[in-house]
């Protein structure tokens, strides 16, 4: 069995300032010995918030999807993850609902739950037009595409329109041009974190993971006249359809995977920042979600 995740020990000092944005309760961190901000955050009450971070980094590793580093951290005797800043280097980073406001004509940024604009076709179109050059608008949307199906992978329903954006480069007096799709980040509500060992056990013994997956309801809609969006992987089986060329890469990436690599990632979790259960039912959605590969996303 390999080693547990190494758990970053935060210190007071080290503290920078309060993050705002999101629900959750979190701070900007720089350890003096690096030259990088890392955000600490708490998870919810009754939650693993924190383990499903660090999970999905590593299995978006795996898949080869870019994405913001996450270590296990512990502040003042609480557990919670570490995210690693991804804005520096003269960058500045453009929500999702900046792009979209632009783009899409009476599109309200602040409306964050039930903003049924928030389509896959619109985020495309966005990236149509910011770029100029119609190669970097394939290659952004063919990344976003791995978001897409990584949240398909581990049942992430929370890619809103302040859970993706771009990075431009800050040069001169100004901001000049788009430069990228930033890495994708914020997958802490995922993996059935919300879940009590009482429900896992019950959707175990059941055999109803596949229906909690297909049940819930992902940030990203289909169309804007849902009430509700698609669940994660119901999004992906749409968009393959519709989108083969963006999404086949995407696709190519997942087939190489070896799907015990799942219980290898959950397995280096601490034994006491997870329970046997939540462990148990971890592999099972994400093996659940690995299967449909042959017939949605190649």
């Amino acid at each position: 069995m390999a080693d547990p995740y190494r758990i970053v020990e935060v210190k007071p000092e080290w503290i920078i300032n309060q993050e705002d944005m999101g629900t959750k309760t979190k701070f900007w961190y720089r350890d003096p010995d690096d030259d990088v901000n890392w955000l600490f955050k708490y998870p919810r009450q009754n939650t693993g918030e924190h383990w499903a971070e660090k999970i999905a980094a590593e299995v978006a590793s795996v898949l080869g999807v870019r994405h913001a580093k996450v270590e296990l951290a512990r502040f003042e005797g609480a557990c919670g993850s570490a995210t690693e800043s991804f804005v520096r280097g003269g960058r500045a980073l453009c929500h999702g609902n900046e792009l979209l406001e632009w783009t899409v004509g009476g599109y309200d940024p602040k409306k964050k739950f039930h903003q049924s604009e928030h389509t896959l076709a619109n985020i495309f179109v966005g990236m149509d037009y910011v770029f100029e050059n119609p190669e970097d608008a394939s290659l952004a949307k063919r990344t976003l595409a791995e978001y897409v199906v990584l949240d398909a992978l581990i049942g992430n329903t929370d890619r809103h329109h302040e859970n993706w954006g771009l990075l431009r480069r800050l040069e001169g007096n100004g901001l000049r041009g788009i430069l990228f799709l930033a890495p994708s980040f914020d997958h802490a509500t995922s993996l059935g974190r919300e879940l009590l060992d009482e429900r896992r056990n019950r959707f175990l013994k059941e055999n109803r993971v596949g229906g909690y997956v297909e049940k819930g309801r992902g940030a990203i809609y289909w169309s804007e006249d849902e009430r509700r969006g698609p669940s994660p992987l119901e999004l992906v089986r749409r968009a393959v359809r519709t989108y083969p060329d963006l999404f086949r890469p995407a696709g190519l990436k997942l087939a190489e995977i070896d799907e015990n690599v799942f219980s290898q990632i959950v397995d280096r979790i601490p034994a006491d920042w997870m329970t046997s259960l939540a462990r148990v039912f971890t592999v099972a959605l994400l093996g659940y979600n690995y299967r449909p590969k042959y017939t949605t996303v190649i």
